[in-house]
């Protein structure tokens, strides 16, 4: 099973939802930028995969004026509203549609996948993971952003109301929340934190530092080794 492709009208309603279900969703992205710009050169070519909607790849453009991007995403439709996003950095932009196995294979000196890994079942993700490894120079930095929280009851149910709470708090329709909690209930891949961390090790990547926790969020940055 492949991973879950955005149609057109869940495109046309992307741009919306994350600031709404995302805690910190502007602040994520500033914290992305300086955690890469540790170890990305000016002029650093840079790998996004879970690139639709582009507003990843605005935020790095405006902020690293030097730096190429490749977005990798399945959707047409996504990569229609990403490349409308980024515009004025059309120049920079490299567009794929598919998955990290149609991405180019570098090498890169970075990459980010946010808010993409919970729609990658269990046993396609390690193998995810080793394809983004093997784009990266030695010691690049990787960001990933994804649900992760326990899997073990009552601990589970917890943080699924906490995530929908967030959402109504901020205007997230009746409708959409309850979509919502069968979606992460039964149709997202979500593993703990212990468990994500461990898939980045077994692809090749050391040190994963966690440097972000929104609720039922949760990003690491790692180093291809």
């Amino acid at each position: 099973m492949k991973p879950t492709v955005f149609d057109a009208r869940a495109a046309r309603a992307y741009t919306d939802g994350p600031p709404r279900q995302v805690p910190g969703y502007s602040s994520l992205h500033n914290m992305v930028s300086l955690l890469l710009a540790e170890r990305t050169p000016p002029d650093g070519r840079v790998l996004v995969l879970g690139a639709g909607g582009g507003q990843e790849l605005k935020a790095l453009a405006e902020t690293h004026p030097g730096w190429s991007f490749d977005g990798v995403d399945p959707s047409r439709d996504m990569l229609r509203l990403a490349s409308d996003v980024v515009r004025p950095h059309a120049a920079r932009m490299r567009f794929h549609q598919g998955y990290i196995d149609d991405a180019p294979s570098g090498p890169f000196d970075a990459a980010t996948s946010i808010l993409i890994f919970h729609f990658i079942s269990r046993d396609q993700r390690p193998e995810t993971l080793k394809q983004v490894r093997a784009r990266l120079k030695v010691g690049a930095p990787f960001v990933l952003v994804h649900l992760s929280f326990s899997q073990t009851e009552p601990e589970r149910s917890i943080w699924i109301d906490r995530h929908l709470a967030f959402g109504r708090s901020n205007g997230l329709e009746p409708a959409d929340a309850d979509s919502a909690r069968r979606a992460i209930s039964s149709g997202l891949t979500i593993l703990s934190p212990d468990e994500d961390v461990a898939m980045l090790r077994s692809a090749g990547f050391s040190n994963a530092s966690l440097f972000y926790a929104g609720l039922s969020l949760k990003g690491w940055i790692a180093y291809a080794e």
